[in-house]
């Protein structure tokens, strides 16, 4: 019998020291995924945003942003983002003709990404007028 309580202590102390603590992101779009859809140039400004929250327990930080030269990044926080709140990543495409398949990875101290890198996919069709 002691033996199945030191068992149980031991595997609940493991389990606790696995448990990841600091910054979450948590992207609130679907699969991480901007559906533009299908847009007429003419029409569309190419202006998407990101929303996404920290879920973690310490402040989150962006520090980098790689991307096609097809995106202009608009908006970014430069403070860090404190648990429980939420901020925004705000992107414009420059509406190239034909089908939209990129990605745009987020360069954070996220700990529920490996190596912090959160990659955001942006996908649509750019129609002519």
């Amino acid at each position: 019998m002691k033996n199945i309580k030191f068992l149980l202590l031991l595997l609940f102390v493991s389990y606790m020291g696995f448990a990841q603590s600091g910054p979450k992101i948590e992207i609130q779009q679907s699969e991480n995924t901007v559906d533009y859809g299908k847009v007429k140039k003419s029409t569309d400004n190419g202006v998407r945003s990101f929303t996404f929250t920290n879920n973690g327990d310490a402040p989150l930080t962006i520090t980098g942003i790689q991307t096609t030269a097809s995106f202009t990044i608009l908006y970014k926080p430069n403070q860090p983002i404190a648990p429980g709140k939420s901020d925004k990543i705000e992107i414009k495409y420059n509406m190239n003709l034909g089908p939209i398949r990129k990605t745009i990875t987020l360069e954070t101290n996220a700990v529920n990404y490996e190596g912090g890198r959160v990659p955001l996919k942006i996908k649509g069709e750019v129609l002519t007028n």
